[in-house]
């Protein structure tokens, strides 16, 4: 049984060699449940309310310095993970964590403005403490901004695997690099997929399995998918987007004051005041 195990764990360090040159990494990637603490020490710091039964006697100086600290590790972890050299790496850390510090108060405000969003947008809302406490569209928009913050500051890995335990968590899956304007309002919000490139207005709807996506992908010569260029649609102010509505391309944009309806599929751009609905033919 010895050679048997032996011989698989050789077979397996191949596989990788060979199909995702795992090997090429010399330090380990950053640790995902240090960087879900993070997530969890900011919602509680920002919102004791909804998020600090973790932390009842922690001092909020106390929550923000563990937060900063543990992101600092995890942040010098992940650069040393893309072969960055450990002064570098603990430099440019220590740059992210003090910018990303600076932005809190700014990160707050546009969570209360999203709290007051949802609650004056659904009427099964009873208190806005009940959205903080209850709503997965809430949830999925908090870790949403606190990654943003850190994908703009160039934070590498860390805003995906933030936005991804949110995916996981609420079923609501948005790329940390999109651009999301004030009062956010997700209802329900199970299978919306919001692309990296998308930018979405102020007082925009979305309800759940919206998708604003990318239409194509235009392809290098060896045939692989080009990267950092416009995919993901562009969404206008006072804009509501109905269940399981399609929206794809980077050219396409929805003009403020539009509604789309539940089930349609766009690959166009609509003109602001437009109401689109799916008709079957």
């Amino acid at each position: 049984m010895k050679e048997e195990i032996r011989e698989t764990v050789e077979a397996l360090e191949k596989v990788s060699a060979e199909q995702i040159h795992c090997g090429a990494h010399t330090c380990p990637p950053p640790d995902r449940q240090e960087i879900v603490k993070v997530i969890h020490e900011l919602q509680a710091l920002l919102f004791p309310m909804a998020f600090r039964r973790e932390y009842p006697d922690m001092a909020d100086e106390t929550l923000l310095s563990r937060a900063l600290y543990r992101l600092r590790d995890q942040l010098v972890a992940a650069m040393r993970f893309q072969d960055l050299d450990e002064d570098a790496a603990r430099d440019a850390a220590d740059g992210i964590c003090t910018g990303f510090a600076k932005r809190l108060p700014e990160i707050k405000r546009l969570l209360l403005l999203d709290v007051e969003a949802l609650y004056e947008g659904d009427p099964a809302a009873q208190c806005r403490e009940e959205v903080m406490i209850t709503y997965p569209g809430f949830r999925a928009i908090s870790i949403f901004r606190i990654a943003h913050e850190l994908y703009v500051l160039k934070a590498p890995l860390i805003p995906r695997i933030m936005t991804e335990y949110a995916h996981e968590r609420t079923g609501i899956d948005i790329h940390p690099g999109a651009t999301v304007g004030e009062y956010f309002f997700i209802d329900h919000g199970t299978g919306i997929v919001i692309g990296e490139t998308t930018t979405i207005g102020n007082h925009v709807k979305l309800y759940q399995g919206v998708t604003l996506g990318a239409k194509s992908f235009e392809l290098d010569e060896n045939g692989n998918p080009v990267k950092n260029i416009k995919r993901h649609p562009d969404i206008g102010n006072h804009v509501v987007i109905y269940a399981n509505a399609t929206i794809l391309g980077g050219d396409t944009v929805i003009g403020d004051h539009c509604v789309i309806g539940g089930n349609t599929w766009l690959t166009r751009s609509v003109e602001a005041g437009s109401v689109v609905t799916y008709r079957e033919e």
